[in-house]
């Protein structure tokens, strides 16, 4: 099971009644996109649906419906205390198990964004439950894969800041003891050829080579730059460290000039002249991310 089918599945094995909040339209300037969702039992929630007052509103909605309480603006009070205007209710589709709120982002409730959002909220029965594990499941799965080799300090601090993104993260090393301590939802792979794990890689994979050999960095990255349906290939290092790379892959690697432009070189720009692990890794992390993103 994936990391966030074993989070989902222990958030609703820990509360028997739950319900779903999800954005069923979203016109303008909004939180989040049309699909986003929330999951609200009485004590706790998990996900999102952009935070702020309309979360907020759609929080009290979802529990006033757990709890069996009637649905009218008198019960779905705004976080000020405040009845909810009950022209912010669609009652057509209103039933003993089901609402949606029609809620501009205005004045109204204290919030500025300037568009509309409807939000659905259900109740969760059992058919329900096993549908969202098993979307999860699927969305994990589709994650893009992001693999990075090397396992010190800024290997580590990697993984750290990989972990908390939506991506499939493996770590690669040659040696055990720089694999100890990798977040939960990283995946380790401990191997004497790291370059193998290039050829299995799935296609738009992102890679990022910081061995502790200049050696080995060189291997890999050639493995990486030779594939055409990769989605981003860094190496650390600096200016010197390129050019050498450089003319190795021109001149013994086989490579050309045009698979050599794929390179990121060094990782995380150079606006930033910090070489602090944990800086690395966040500039880095940003800027693979937007690479993933801009490709799918």
């Amino acid at each position: 099971m994936t990391a966030t089918a074993k989070s989902l599945r222990a958030f609703l094995d820990a509360a028997p009644s739950v319900a779903l909040v999800e954005v069923a339209e979203a016109r303008g300037s909004t939180p989040r996109e049309k699909g986003a969702w929330m999951l609200v039992s009485p004590q706790r929630i998990f996900g999102t649906i952009g935070g702020g007052q309309l979360e907020f509103m759609a929080i009290d909605t979802a529990r006033a419906m757990l709890a069996g309480s009637s649905k009218r603006s008198t019960v779905m009070e705004h976080v000020t205390g405040d009845p909810v205007p009950a022209r912010y209710l669609d009652h057509t589709s209103e039933t003993k198990d089901s609402l949606t709120l029609d809620i501009p982002l205005g004045p109204e409730i204290g919030q500025c964004c300037g568009g509309r959002v409807e939000v659905a909220v259900r109740n969760v029965d059992e058919a329900m439950r096993a549908d969202l594990l098993a979307g999860a499941e699927a969305s994990d799965a589709g994650r893009p894969h992001v693999y990075v080799f090397g396992g010190g300090h800024v290997g580590q601090a990697l993984a750290s800041a990989f972990a908390l993104l939506p991506l499939n993260v493996v770590v690669v090393e040659t040696r055990a003891d720089a694999l100890e301590g990798m977040p939960d939802n990283v995946v380790t792979r401990l191997t004497p050829m790291p370059e193998e794990m290039v050829r299995e890689a799935p296609s738009g994979s992102a890679f990022v080579v910081l061995t502790h050999d200049h050696a080995l960095d060189f291997l890999i990255v050639a493995e990486a730059l030779k594939r055409d349906d990769t989605c981003y290939v860094g190496m650390i290092g600096s200016k010197t460290k390129k050019a050498t790379f450089r003319s190795w892959f021109l001149k013994t690697a086989g490579g050309s000039d045009e698979q050599f432009a794929g390179l990121i070189c060094p990782i995380g720009g150079d606006a930033v002249k910090d070489k602090r692990p944990a800086v690395i890794a966040a500039l880095a992390a940003a800027e693979i991310m937007t690479a993933l993103v801009r490709a799918n």
